[in-house]
């Protein structure tokens, strides 16, 4: 399942400022929020999903990762970093050669 354009989710252009997308941000919450659609799941997705497009487009580093690389760029896939980038083997593996690091 591919997720949807987060400027697009919340209906501003990719140059909109902090501010407009705020405004927009609040827009669509109260609009989907689920104490005013009681009982429609729709609703209640549409009302996360806004929730989550202004999560990242409200961070400035991470609207700056979400413009260069898309959805990729701002999921973690667990690992703490873009892309499931792994630290700590690529650490180990230079190093490895030494008596402290031998597996």
């Amino acid at each position: 399942m591919s997720k949807r354009d987060y400027y697009e989710i919340l209906g501003v252009s990719k140059g909109a400022t902090a501010d407009e997308i705020k405004k927009a941000y609040r827009k669509v919450a109260m609009q989907y929020h689920p104490d005013r659609n009681p009982g429609d799941k729709a609703a209640e997705e549409k009302f996360k999903e806004a929730a989550e497009a202004y999560e990242i487009l409200s961070d400035t580093d991470k609207k700056t990762q979400y413009d260069r690389y898309g959805h990729a760029g701002v999921s973690s896939n667990g690992r703490g970093y873009p892309g499931g980038l792994r630290v700590r083997r690529r650490w180990t593996d230079r190093y490895r050669g030494l008596p402290a690091f031998r597996r």
